[in-house]
């Protein structure tokens, strides 16, 4: 065999071996790999590209080499499942670097972080004065964790007593102009739904570049041709429209009658109406 053609088998048969071991090793982006990880990925890249045109190296010697080190891997990863002790060993642990709103400087030596450094990851969480943090912590994967103090914490509905409607993922059902059945189903929709639903915009299946179905049933589309304008769902707009216009009618009646009980019937309609409006507030708004 020439040369030229067996640096090309090997490469193509490490590729696809080094390609198959990192899909089911490595399940995360290489950024967020432990040093130990990032050293096996490392190593065995390193083997892979010496074997694919060191001809002189017996293609058997490259593979068992592969095969010890991928082997190690997977024995160490059953470890760090099994042992926190071997878990912590691997992958360390956060070291806090401000606790109770104090910065510690012992913990920034040790782990030779600067004082500008700390700054600069402060402000990419968005946090520009360290009298804000409550505690943060530098994890073993080098990011910075961040606890504002609980007066300077953003908003939230439920810091407010707020009722918010519970979110949950949408459905992708359209995608590149092919329908996806196992997403309708999971809904609890079908093709005929979906294309309903479609045939009242106007728009053919074809035409869709993506859609989506959201907790409430509402179809969201973007279509190929991006100088077409798709109507947004108007439904919930539409039932909170009218149930206000129900109150307002039940309002306008109790006040215009002059038998007592009509008026009680009104009122007490008007009230349970009201009580509608407020509970589905949290998916009109």
């Amino acid at each position: 065999m020439p040369g030229w053609l067996e640096v090309v088998a090997r490469s193509i048969g490490i590729i696809i071996i080094l390609f198959a071991f990192f899909k089911g090793f490595i399940r995360k982006p290489i950024g967020e790999c432990s040093a130990f990880e990032y050293g096996i990925v490392a190593g065995m890249s390193v083997i892979g590209a010496i074997g694919a045109f060191s001809l002189q190296s017996p293609i058997g010697l490259v593979l068992t080499a592969l095969f010890v080190w991928g082997l190690l891997a997977i024995g160490l990863a059953y470890a760090v499942e099994k042992s926190a002790k071997v878990r912590t060993f691997i992958y360390g642990r956060g070291i806090p670097l401000i606790k109770d709103g104090k910065i510690l400087e012992d913990n920034m030596t040790k782990q030779h972080v600067t004082s500008d450094e700390l700054l600069r990851r402060l402000r990419s969480k968005d946090v520009f004065q360290t009298a804000d943090v409550e505690f943060a912590v530098l994890e073993s994967n080098g990011e910075l964790n961040v606890l504002l103090k609980s007066d300077k914490q953003p908003i939230s509905p439920s810091a407010l007593q707020i009722k918010v409607a519970q979110t949950k993922q949408p459905e992708t059902v359209i995608k590149d102009g092919e329908i996806l059945d196992e997403p309708l189903a999971t809904r609890g929709l079908n093709r005929e739904w979906l294309e309903t639903e479609l045939s009242k915009i106007d728009v053919s299946v074809e035409n869709v570049f993506l859609a989506q179905v959201d907790k409430d049933g509402q179809l969201t589309v973007d279509l190929f041709d991006d100088q077409l304008t798709v109507p947004q769902p108007t439904e919930l707009a539409l039932l909170s429209a009218s149930l206000k216009k129900v109150q307002a009618d039940l309002s306008l009646f109790a006040l215009d009658t002059e038998n007592m009980r009509s008026r009680e019937r009104y009122e007490w309609c008007e009230k349970e109406v009201t009580e509608l409006i407020n509970d589905l507030k949290p998916y009109t708004s």
